[in-house]
């Protein structure tokens, strides 16, 4: 074989791998793997992150995703990998089904992965140049955010609950919108 030929072959090998690869991890990929308190164990690294321990492997730090973060905080709960990736690990199907300590570190994850302060009082909303500048009273206490004055800063999730996003992606929820006064109602009228 000239060189030509050999670096040709080599090309060939190398395709033929990659592409067997590709089918590896694809069919991995649409494998889905319930992880349940008998076949996986999550515990908290010296750092404050969640590993996990599996049958086949360990993770020494896994992040911890919601499937429905609007919706459902407690069911079909995503585990994957805490590279850049996030390649999938597992689905938890309901989150009692694991032990009450495992529980409440996945829990902790969650709301800090969606923190999603409640807006309990709306103080005043003014409107500026195509933004609007909320000052509000949260969960969290008293804050202060900008919005765009686009159609998607406030998304109406059903009748009366609504959430608010800034313009650096926080979100904020108001559960119920005839719960807040009638003065803050008003306020909101340009929005809703």
């Amino acid at each position: 074989m000239n060189d030509f030929e050999n670096k040709k072959q080599d090309l060939l090998d190398l395709h033929e791998f990659d592409e067997e690869a590709l089918k590896k991890e694809s069919e991995e990929l649409l494998e889905m793997r319930m992880l349940t308190g008998e076949n996986a164990e999550f515990t908290r690294t010296p750092g404050g992150f969640i590993a996990l321990k599996t049958k086949d492997k360990e993770y020494s730090r896994v992040g911890v995703y919601l499937t429905f973060p609007l919706t459902n905080a407690e069911e079909y709960i995503s585990i994957r990998e805490a590279d850049e990736k996030a390649k999938e690990i597992g689905i938890i199907e309901k989150l009692s089904q694991l032990p009450k300590e495992q529980q409440e570190m996945l829990q902790e994850q969650i709301k800090l992965r969606y923190f999603r302060p409640v807006i309990t009082k709306v103080l005043d909303v003014k409107d500026e140049y195509g933004y609007a500048y909320w000052n509000v009273i949260t969960s969290f206490g008293a804050c202060r955010f900008t919005t765009q004055m686009s159609g998607d800063a406030v998304i109406h999730l059903s009748d009366s609950r609504l959430l608010v996003t800034d313009i650096d992606g926080n979100r904020y929820e108001i559960p119920d919108f005839y719960q807040l006064g009638v003065m803050e109602r008003k306020k909101l009228d340009l929005f809703i």
